[in-house]
Protein backbone atom coordinates (compact mmCIF):
# COMPACT_ATOMS: atom_id res chain seq x y z
CA UNK A 1 0.00 0.00 0.00
CA UNK A 2 1.51 3.57 -0.92
CA UNK A 3 2.83 5.69 1.79
CA UNK A 4 0.36 8.49 3.04
CA UNK A 5 2.11 11.41 1.74
CA UNK A 6 3.06 14.95 3.85
CA UNK A 7 2.31 17.74 2.05
CA UNK A 8 4.68 20.36 3.09
CA UNK A 9 2.67 23.20 1.60
CA UNK A 10 -0.32 22.20 4.01
CA UNK A 11 1.68 22.15 6.72
CA UNK A 12 3.02 25.82 5.98
CA UNK A 13 -0.39 27.14 4.90
CA UNK A 14 -1.16 25.72 8.63
CA UNK A 15 2.03 28.02 10.15
CA UNK A 16 0.48 30.59 8.45
CA UNK A 17 -2.48 30.38 9.63
CA UNK A 18 -1.27 30.26 13.07
CA UNK A 19 0.93 33.17 12.40
CA UNK A 20 -1.96 35.54 11.30
CA UNK A 21 -3.04 36.42 15.05
CA UNK A 22 0.85 37.65 16.16
CA UNK A 23 0.99 39.63 12.94
CA UNK A 24 -1.70 41.22 13.35
CA UNK A 25 -1.41 42.16 16.84
CA UNK A 26 2.22 44.06 16.27
CA UNK A 27 0.46 45.51 13.27
CA UNK A 28 -1.58 47.43 15.68
CA UNK A 29 1.29 48.27 17.43
CA UNK A 30 2.27 49.96 14.32
CA UNK A 31 5.03 47.38 13.86
CA UNK A 32 5.34 45.83 10.25
CA UNK A 33 7.44 42.53 10.07
CA UNK A 34 10.31 43.16 7.68
CA UNK A 35 12.83 41.00 6.21
CA UNK A 36 15.66 42.40 4.21
CA UNK A 37 17.65 39.79 2.26
CA UNK A 38 21.26 40.25 0.71
CA UNK A 39 21.46 38.68 -2.66
CA UNK A 40 25.12 38.88 -4.34
CA UNK A 41 26.07 37.59 -7.77
CA UNK A 42 23.21 35.91 -10.04
CA UNK A 43 23.49 32.28 -9.06
CA UNK A 44 19.72 30.93 -10.65
CA UNK A 45 18.84 29.06 -7.73
CA UNK A 46 19.55 31.49 -5.20
CA UNK A 47 17.16 34.17 -6.91
CA UNK A 48 14.06 31.44 -7.42
CA UNK A 49 14.76 30.89 -3.74
CA UNK A 50 14.75 34.54 -3.16
CA UNK A 51 11.66 34.89 -5.14
CA UNK A 52 9.68 32.25 -2.98
CA UNK A 53 10.91 34.34 -0.09
CA UNK A 54 9.20 37.19 -1.03
CA UNK A 55 6.16 35.66 -2.07
CA UNK A 56 6.03 34.24 1.56
CA UNK A 57 6.39 37.82 2.99
CA UNK A 58 3.55 38.86 0.66
CA UNK A 59 1.03 36.45 0.90
CA UNK A 60 1.63 37.29 4.97
CA UNK A 61 1.52 41.05 4.73
CA UNK A 62 5.10 41.41 5.95
CA UNK A 63 7.61 43.50 4.10
CA UNK A 64 10.19 42.11 1.60
CA UNK A 65 13.50 43.67 0.54
CA UNK A 66 15.80 42.57 -1.67
CA UNK A 67 18.88 44.51 -2.08
CA UNK A 68 21.05 42.58 -5.04
CA UNK A 69 24.65 43.05 -5.54
CA UNK A 70 27.34 41.88 -8.47
CA UNK A 71 29.48 39.21 -7.39
CA UNK A 72 32.38 41.52 -8.18
CA UNK A 73 30.96 42.82 -4.27
CA UNK A 74 33.73 42.76 -1.50
CA UNK A 75 34.07 41.39 2.07
CA UNK A 76 34.52 45.01 3.66
CA UNK A 77 31.44 46.31 1.34
CA UNK A 78 29.09 43.63 2.66
CA UNK A 79 30.28 43.37 6.05
CA UNK A 80 29.75 47.26 6.29
CA UNK A 81 25.86 46.93 4.27
CA UNK A 82 25.11 44.29 7.09
CA UNK A 83 26.47 46.89 9.98
CA UNK A 84 23.82 49.49 8.55
CA UNK A 85 20.98 46.76 8.85
CA UNK A 86 22.21 45.80 11.94
CA UNK A 87 21.54 49.31 13.07
CA UNK A 88 18.34 50.06 11.13
CA UNK A 89 15.73 49.70 13.48
CA UNK A 90 12.81 48.84 10.89
CA UNK A 91 14.41 46.00 9.76
CA UNK A 92 13.46 43.04 11.96
CA UNK A 93 15.37 40.03 9.85
CA UNK A 94 18.70 39.90 7.64
CA UNK A 95 19.29 37.21 5.98
CA UNK A 96 22.20 36.78 3.15
CA UNK A 97 21.68 34.17 0.69
CA UNK A 98 24.10 31.48 0.28
CA UNK A 99 26.47 30.86 -1.67
CA UNK A 100 28.60 33.75 -1.69
CA UNK A 101 30.74 33.92 -4.23
CA UNK A 102 34.57 32.29 -3.57
CA UNK A 103 36.57 35.74 -2.69
CA UNK A 104 33.95 36.21 0.66
CA UNK A 105 34.54 34.75 3.75
CA UNK A 106 30.39 33.22 4.84
CA UNK A 107 31.72 32.55 8.53
CA UNK A 108 32.62 36.19 8.81
CA UNK A 109 29.37 37.48 7.51
CA UNK A 110 27.06 35.15 9.38
CA UNK A 111 29.02 36.36 12.40
CA UNK A 112 28.92 40.05 11.29
CA UNK A 113 24.73 40.07 11.41
CA UNK A 114 23.34 40.77 14.71
CA UNK A 115 21.94 37.45 16.64
CA UNK A 116 18.92 39.11 17.16
CA UNK A 117 18.32 39.46 13.78
CA UNK A 118 19.61 36.28 12.39
CA UNK A 119 16.32 34.87 11.14
CA UNK A 120 18.04 31.83 9.59
CA UNK A 121 19.05 30.68 12.47
CA UNK A 122 23.18 30.10 11.93
CA UNK A 123 24.84 32.90 14.16
CA UNK A 124 26.82 31.44 16.19
CA UNK A 125 25.14 32.91 19.42
CA UNK A 126 22.21 30.99 17.93
CA UNK A 127 23.84 27.80 17.67
CA UNK A 128 24.98 28.07 21.15
CA UNK A 129 21.55 28.75 22.75
CA UNK A 130 20.17 25.63 20.40
CA UNK A 131 22.93 23.23 21.90
CA UNK A 132 22.40 24.75 25.42
CA UNK A 133 18.03 24.40 25.10
CA UNK A 134 17.94 28.17 25.25
CA UNK A 135 15.32 30.12 23.24
CA UNK A 136 17.24 31.48 20.29
CA UNK A 137 16.31 32.02 16.45
CA UNK A 138 16.09 28.11 15.35
CA UNK A 139 17.78 26.91 12.05
CA UNK A 140 14.45 26.89 9.73
CA UNK A 141 14.63 23.29 7.64
CA UNK A 142 15.50 21.42 10.95
CA UNK A 143 13.10 23.45 12.64
CA UNK A 144 10.86 22.85 9.53
CA UNK A 145 11.44 19.27 9.48
CA UNK A 146 10.43 19.03 13.48
CA UNK A 147 7.42 21.26 12.72
CA UNK A 148 6.25 19.04 9.73
CA UNK A 149 6.27 16.07 11.84
CA UNK A 150 4.30 17.78 14.98
CA UNK A 151 1.75 18.94 12.57
CA UNK A 152 0.99 15.95 10.82
CA UNK A 153 0.51 14.34 14.52
CA UNK A 154 3.72 12.10 14.37
CA UNK A 155 5.49 11.76 17.45
CA UNK A 156 9.26 11.64 17.82
CA UNK A 157 9.08 10.81 21.75
CA UNK A 158 11.58 7.59 22.69
CA UNK A 159 11.72 7.20 18.51
CA UNK A 160 14.92 5.68 16.33
CA UNK A 161 15.23 8.47 14.11
CA UNK A 162 18.16 8.23 11.97
CA UNK A 163 19.64 11.47 10.16
CA UNK A 164 21.54 10.80 7.16
CA UNK A 165 23.55 13.92 6.80
CA UNK A 166 25.97 15.64 9.18
CA UNK A 167 25.84 19.37 7.42
CA UNK A 168 26.02 21.97 10.11
CA UNK A 169 22.94 23.72 8.31
CA UNK A 170 20.40 20.72 8.38
CA UNK A 171 21.97 17.32 9.90
CA UNK A 172 23.39 18.23 12.99
CA UNK A 173 21.15 20.98 14.34
CA UNK A 174 18.11 18.63 13.37
CA UNK A 175 20.18 16.08 15.59
CA UNK A 176 19.87 18.21 18.51
CA UNK A 177 16.61 19.48 18.11
CA UNK A 178 15.35 15.96 17.95
CA UNK A 179 17.26 14.61 20.78
CA UNK A 180 16.65 17.55 23.60
CA UNK A 181 14.04 17.22 26.17
CA UNK A 182 11.68 19.64 25.01
CA UNK A 183 7.99 19.30 23.18
CA UNK A 184 7.46 16.85 19.97
CA UNK A 185 11.69 15.93 20.45
CA UNK A 186 12.81 13.18 22.95
CA UNK A 187 14.19 10.97 20.37
CA UNK A 188 16.85 8.67 20.08
CA UNK A 189 18.98 10.12 17.43
CA UNK A 190 21.47 8.30 15.05
CA UNK A 191 23.53 10.50 12.44
CA UNK A 192 24.85 8.67 9.72
CA UNK A 193 27.15 10.39 7.04
CA UNK A 194 29.27 9.34 3.94
CA UNK A 195 32.17 7.65 6.26
CA UNK A 196 29.69 5.57 7.94
CA UNK A 197 30.10 1.44 7.68
CA UNK A 198 27.04 -0.26 6.57
CA UNK A 199 24.58 2.53 6.31
CA UNK A 200 21.31 0.68 5.91
CA UNK A 201 22.11 -1.24 9.43
CA UNK A 202 20.91 1.94 11.09
CA UNK A 203 18.14 3.15 8.28
CA UNK A 204 16.29 -0.13 8.34
CA UNK A 205 16.43 0.21 12.56
CA UNK A 206 14.58 3.59 12.48
CA UNK A 207 11.15 4.68 13.32
CA UNK A 208 12.17 8.07 11.45
CA UNK A 209 14.29 8.09 8.54
CA UNK A 210 15.54 12.06 7.37
CA UNK A 211 17.71 12.03 3.98
CA UNK A 212 19.82 15.29 3.72
CA UNK A 213 23.22 13.74 2.41
CA UNK A 214 23.03 15.37 -1.09
CA UNK A 215 22.94 12.57 -2.78
CA UNK A 216 20.30 12.00 -5.61
CA UNK A 217 17.94 9.20 -4.93
CA UNK A 218 20.38 8.02 -2.33
CA UNK A 219 17.50 5.95 0.11
CA UNK A 220 16.42 2.87 -1.27
CA UNK A 221 13.44 0.62 -0.66
CA UNK A 222 15.98 -2.18 0.76
CA UNK A 223 17.54 0.56 3.14
CA UNK A 224 14.08 1.49 5.16
CA UNK A 225 11.69 -0.76 7.60
CA UNK A 226 8.04 -1.16 6.45
CA UNK A 227 5.72 1.07 8.26
CA UNK A 228 9.00 3.54 9.02
CA UNK A 229 8.72 7.31 8.09
CA UNK A 230 10.82 9.20 5.46
CA UNK A 231 11.30 12.63 5.29
CA UNK A 232 13.40 13.86 2.13
CA UNK A 233 15.49 16.76 2.60
CA UNK A 234 17.49 16.50 -0.25
CA UNK A 235 16.60 18.68 -3.71
CA UNK A 236 19.27 17.82 -6.36
CA UNK A 237 18.70 18.32 -10.59
CA UNK A 238 19.22 15.47 -12.59
CA UNK A 239 19.41 15.33 -16.29
CA UNK A 240 15.98 14.29 -17.89
CA UNK A 241 15.86 14.75 -21.39
CA UNK A 242 12.06 14.40 -21.71
CA UNK A 243 11.41 17.55 -19.67
CA UNK A 244 11.40 20.64 -21.66
CA UNK A 245 13.77 22.28 -18.43
CA UNK A 246 16.50 19.44 -19.58
CA UNK A 247 16.23 18.26 -15.56
CA UNK A 248 13.85 17.29 -13.38
CA UNK A 249 14.44 17.87 -9.33
CA UNK A 250 14.65 14.76 -7.37
CA UNK A 251 15.34 14.21 -3.26
CA UNK A 252 17.83 12.10 -1.36
CA UNK A 253 15.03 9.39 -1.38
CA UNK A 254 14.43 7.30 -4.36
CA UNK A 255 10.79 8.14 -3.88
CA UNK A 256 8.78 5.90 -6.12
CA UNK A 257 10.03 2.62 -4.84
CA UNK A 258 10.47 3.97 -0.97
CA UNK A 259 6.51 5.26 -0.98
CA UNK A 260 5.55 1.89 -1.82
CA UNK A 261 6.90 0.44 1.47
CA UNK A 262 6.91 2.96 4.30
CA UNK A 263 3.81 4.49 6.51
CA UNK A 264 4.37 8.34 5.43
CA UNK A 265 7.19 10.18 3.51
CA UNK A 266 7.33 13.63 2.21
CA UNK A 267 7.49 14.30 -1.87
CA UNK A 268 10.37 16.51 -3.70
CA UNK A 269 9.40 19.20 -4.53
CA UNK A 270 6.73 20.14 -2.11
CA UNK A 271 8.11 18.77 0.97
CA UNK A 272 10.36 20.07 3.44
CA UNK A 273 10.91 23.51 1.02
CA UNK A 274 8.01 25.12 2.02
CA UNK A 275 8.18 24.29 5.46
CA UNK A 276 11.98 25.86 5.21
CA UNK A 277 10.42 29.22 3.71
CA UNK A 278 7.49 28.96 6.56
CA UNK A 279 10.27 28.86 9.29
CA UNK A 280 11.76 31.62 8.05
CA UNK A 281 8.45 33.68 8.05
CA UNK A 282 7.94 32.09 11.93
CA UNK A 283 11.15 33.70 12.59
CA UNK A 284 10.90 37.32 10.82
CA UNK A 285 7.66 37.60 12.93
CA UNK A 286 9.31 36.67 16.35
CA UNK A 287 12.34 39.12 15.49
CA UNK A 288 9.74 41.36 15.24
CA UNK A 289 7.79 40.67 18.38
CA UNK A 290 11.43 41.23 20.55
Amino acid sequence: MAAKLIDGRKVADQIYADLESDITALKRKGVIPKLTVVLVGDDPASAVYVRMKAKACEKLGLISETLTFPASMTQKEILQLIDQLNANSNVHGILVQMPLPDQMDANEVIERISPEKDVDGFHPVNKGRLQSGLDAFLPCTPFGVQKMLEYSGISTVGKNVVIVGRSQIVGMPLALLLAQKRNNADATVTICHSRTKNIDFFTKNADIVIAAIGKPEFITASMVAENSIVIDVGVNRVEDPRSERGYKLVGDVKFDEVSEKVQAITPVPGGVGPMTIAMLMYNTVKAAQE
